[in-house]
């Protein structure tokens, strides 16, 4: 089993994109990671590989099609290459998905079907997301009987042409100056019925059945990443392909951080003191590093320090975002006598040139009124 990234996820756009935006895409991160620009990184080549593959595909409307219906599993064994052999595969794929609606081919049948794909919903922490992790998921499935193999038969015996459509699995009836062509409503397009179906699965080919799979969550993962996992969904009828399962990932809120993107903000509150007189704090981060983040004198609540490479990794590339610290001032509200007295004596030595916003806004005001 192995954990696939799809080709939307790795150019970065909604599976409702349109050409223009995935072109756009590509661009740009075929600028980010091409070998020219990184000699040496195979990460960056693998990437940059990866990319133009996923652009090659989606970039063609028929492609795009059958990726959608099938994955990469359209362009295997006989599916879309370069050849004159494979554009022959898909047009098998391009039937299978208009075949019904255009009238298909006539007197074809289709007794294995490829099992459904599956969305399993999964919430994670921002440290998880942080650090990638390797988990487990259980959920119940349909499995592919083992007694008959998938065949819905009985063991020992097998399944007979349907005698309804004679093993089409189609059946055509005349409407005026037309011929309408259905699905047969004996076999239900199988062309074929079973007589003697297996008492495991009664005749279905399929089995309910829970299994644990190891999920692995790569570092820099967001809110919505979907993981694939190929042939892990829904097994087909009459041992046609098992379907895939779709992790959809979910990042539950955190303590401290909000994320955009790679970036990672945090509103940090300060003392009215270290806001006036300037000086330093420490900030932990989600690497488990104490970030020293430097407060110039005079600032404001509100004000950003943006800390360098401190944010959430980029996902399956090299390189951190940044982390972004809005600090708050907070006002003394528990002060002892002492504090007070100083407090009194500096209020006494003020001459409104401290604080030049509050001075401009009163001179304004008073200049409005009149006053």
């Amino acid at each position: 089993m192995t954990t696939d990234i799809d080709y939307y996820e790795l150019l970065e756009v909604e599976r409702t994109a349109d050409a223009g935006t995935i072109k756009s895409a590509y661009r740009r991160l075929a600028m980010v990671h091409h070998p020219d620009r990184n000699p040496g990184d195979d990460a960056s080549e693998d990437k940059f590989k990866a990319i133009s593959e996923a652009y090659e595909c989606l970039k063609d409307p028929q492609k795009r099609a059958a990726y959608d219906r099938f994955g990469k599993a359209a362009f295997q064994n006989g599916g879309m290459g370069g050849g004159p052999q494979d554009f022959s595969g898909f047009s098998d794929i391009f039937e299978n998905i208009f075949g019904d609606f255009m009238g298909g081919r006539s007197g074809q049948r289709d007794s294995a079907r490829r099992g459904a794909d599956l969305r399993y919903d999964l919430e994670i922490t921002l440290d998880d997301a942080f650090h990638g992790k390797q988990t487990e998921v259980t959920l119940d499935v349909s499995a592919s009987c083992e007694p008959c193999g998938g065949s819905g038969a009985k063991p020992g015996t097998g399944a007979k042409a349907c005698t309804t459509c004679g093993g089409h699995g189609k059946v055509r009836a005349q409407q005026g100056f037309f011929v309408v062509e259905r699905t047969c409503p004996a076999c239900h397009g199988m062309g074929e019925v079973i007589a003697e179906p297996c008492r495991a699965c009664r005749g279905e080919g399929r089995v309910g059945q829970t299994k644990t799979l190891s999920v692995n969550i790569p570092a820099g993962v967001d809110e919505g990443t979907r993981i694939r996992l190929t042939g892990e969904g829904e097994a087909g009828a009459r041992g046609g392909p098992t379907g895939d399962l779709y992790i959809f990932l979910h990042v539950a809120r955190h303590a401290v951080f909000e994320r955009e993107g790679t970036t990672l903000f945090a509103r940090v509150p300060i003392s009215f003191t270290t806001a006036a007189l300037g000086g330093t704090i420490e900030v932990p981060g989600l690497d488990k590093q104490r970030h020293e983040i430097r407060i110039p004198a005079g600032i404001q609540s509100g004000k950003q320090i943006r800390q360098r490479g401190a944010g959430m990794p980029v996902l399956n590339a090299r390189g951190q975002g940044d982390m972004v610290v809005q600090v708050e001032v907070e006002t003394p509200t528990r002060l002892t006598a002492r504090q007070k007295e100083l407090l009194t004596e500096f209020r006494e030595t003020e001459t409104g040139e401290e604080c030049p916003a509050s001075q401009g806004f009163f001179t304004r005001l008073k200049t409005m009124l009149d006053l």
